[in-house]
């Protein structure tokens, strides 16, 4: 009876590990064939600004 017991235990105690692992599998598997995107940098009016008063003073100083 007991031996009985223990093996019906061990076998669902496997399935469920082998069920975790294919899981998983499947997780991992799909992250890496997701397509990664990268969005465009927006547009930064402060910095555009900047830029331009350092050109105004190169051409200044030539």
């Amino acid at each position: 009876m007991f031996a009985m017991t223990f093996t019906i235990i061990m076998i669902v105690c496997v399935a469920i590990v082998l069920g975790i692992a294919a899981m998983f599998g499947t997780a991992v598997s799909k992250g890496y064939d997701y397509e990664h995107t990268i969005d465009p940098l927006p547009e930064e009016p402060h910095h555009n600004h900047h830029k331009d008063e350092e050109d105004k003073k190169a051409d200044a100083n030539q």
